[in-house]
């Protein structure tokens, strides 16, 4: 199993950091949370049960070490105006509008698009149901459509 979660971690390491600092608002935070759930991952790798897929379990980890980092430094996702300038990942617009969504909502699209997860995978991760990982996803479509402006609230 160690070298399943090496391989996870050598495969899809950027998609980790960005959910994870989305999650945290910081890179250097999101980096930490990174490394200490995927620790967390080995050194606990005999409590996964084999319910659910060991990437999602992996996710859990790392989603769990970035919150605990987010409320260790108390920042708002990107800053205060939603504005993250330190990199290219995306509209300012959009960021803003991921930004106001409900933590879980958010959660659910970052580990959708941006970590191309499947939603089994994501439900394991953050520990719901399939079905609350659609209507989530959902929702949050819907939000950011009003955010952006594309239908009328």
């Amino acid at each position: 199993m160690w070298s399943e979660i090496e391989s996870l971690y050598r495969s899809r390491f950027t998609q980790f950091v960005r959910v994870a600092r989305a999650v945290t608002g910081d890179r250097d935070s999101a980096l930490e949370a990174v490394q200490d759930g995927f620790a967390d991952a080995l050194r606990n790798a005999g409590q996964w049960k084999g319910e659910g897929p060991l990437e999602g379990w992996v996710w859990r980890c790392v989603i769990n070490r970035a919150r605990k980092a987010r409320r260790r430094a108390a920042v708002e996702i990107w800053g205060g105006d939603g504005r993250n300038n330190d990199d290219d990942e995306g509209d300012g617009d959009v960021r803003v509008g991921l930004a106001a969504l409900p933590e879980r909502q958010r959660l659910v699209v970052f580990l959708r698009y941006f970590a191309d997860l499947e939603y089994r995978e994501i439900a394991s991760a953050l520990g719901i149901e399939v079905g609350t990982v659609s209507a989530t996803l959902h929702a949050a479509h819907a939000a950011l459509r009003v955010a952006l402006g594309e239908v009328r609230a």
